[in-house]
């Protein structure tokens, strides 16, 4: 597990290099498997109508329920060395 949390902070890090920016979908998917790899399971209330990106940004990450830390880390480095 030490390799794979070494592996997602180097992506991670990557991200934040990219040569160029990610559709918003993309941005969305990275979020959401970030914050489920970090974090877990979507927590708190879905906001409201009024607050568009923070709705959109809890509903990537409860699509991520379920998924274990190691999983989404996994895919996080996929996602990311698949942009670079």
């Amino acid at each position: 597990m030490p390799d794979l949390k070494n592996a997602f902070e180097a992506a991670v890090a990557q991200s934040k290099t990219l040569t160029e920016r990610p559709d918003n979908a993309t941005l969305l998917k990275l979020y959401a498997l970030y914050k489920q790899g970090t974090e877990g399971d979507v927590s708190g209330s879905k906001p409201g109508f009024s607050d568009m990106v923070g709705r959109a940004k809890w509903e990537a990450w409860s699509r991520c329920k379920g998924q274990s830390v190691g999983e989404a880390r996994q895919a996080y480095i996929d996602l990311v060395g698949s942009l670079s």
